[in-house]
């Protein structure tokens, strides 16, 4: 097809693809086209402003290493990880809700025994015990259930951010018992910024925006014939509950993390059950090693 002007781009572009024999890659690429040639439109982009956004995707990608996915970030800050996760997790009253994965999950964290401590070196902060159940969407225990947990330390980063934290810090792997149950120890973590030493911090400050996350766990909860739980807890005090960076705060997922005085200071409890709904176990691409 030979262009006669502008708008007849996207019908050319319409045309090349209409072959793809997967319909599916057919479907989202057709609709990326019809989108991204319509937002040019839109804005009228400029040839600086097309050159400025090559610059960000380029740069995004430099910025990734092995300890650090600066693309997912991006789609964290931006809103569509949380926006993917709950199209395809919708919300119900039935089941724990869905957060995204986040750019610092990492496969194979160390199996632990039940009660065990995922602080693996003196990680110094208030001392905290999550303990809850695994059960399904008619309250019945999901006896084995594999539930992977992380978190920032209390100095807000997380251990592949911090020499001075050991390998796999602050990470474990607990299997529930018969009725479901799960608990382990741990330091209460604190919110924390995102990386901002990449392009998606720049963006950031062009926006006025800040870089902050509240407290929280992460958890993700496997059993076969259950679809997979990615989540989070958040600390119901935590400061930026209203202005998550990556909008990922929902108002079931807020926890109470119980304070009370002990023989050597304060200490933390959190209790919190996760309920999943019938479906695929599957394990999602770490996004670091």
């Amino acid at each position: 097809m030979i262009v006669e002007d502008q708008a007849g781009v996207t019908f050319a572009v319409e045309a090349a693809m209409a072959r793809t024999p997967d319909p599916r890659l057919r479907e989202i690429m057709g609709a990326l086209v019809r989108h991204a040639h319509a937002f040019v439109r839109e804005v009228r982009l400029t040839e600086d402003e097309f050159e400025a956004g090559l610059d960000f995707l380029v740069g995004i990608g430099q910025a990734t290493t092995s300890t650090k996915n600066e693309v997912v970030l991006a789609c964290d800050v931006l809103g569509v990880s949380t926006l993917v996760g709950l199209l395809n997790n919708p919300m119900g009253p039935d089941h724990t809700a869905a957060a995204l994965l986040g750019p610092f999950w990492r496969k194979n964290a160390p199996a632990c025994g039940l009660g065990d401590s995922i602080a693996r070196a003196d990680t110094p902060g208030v001392p905290l015990l999550v303990s809850g159940q695994v059960r399904d969407r008619s309250g019945a225990p999901i006896v084995g259930a594999k539930v992977d947990v992380w978190q920032a330390s209390p100095v807000g980063l997380y251990e592949n951010q911090d020499p001075d934290q050991p390998d796999m810090n602050l990470r474990g792997l607990f299997t529930a018992d018969e009725q479901g149950a799960f608990h382990f120890r741990s330091v209460r973590p604190a919110g924390y910024p995102v990386p901002t030493d990449g392009p998606v911090g720049l963006l950031l400050s062009a926006q006025q925006r800040h870089p902050y996350r509240p407290a929280h766990l992460h958890f993700m909860v496997t059993a076969p014939g259950y679809k997979t739980l990615v989540t989070q807890v958040f600390a119901d005090d935590s400061e930026n509950l209203d202005s998550d960076v990556t909008f990922g705060v929902i108002h079931s997922l807020l926890g109470r993390f119980e304070t009370e005085d002990g023989p050597d200071g304060p200490r933390c409890s959190l209790v919190y059950d996760l309920v999943l709904e019938p479906g695929e176990s599957r394990i999602p691409a770490a996004p670091i090693p």
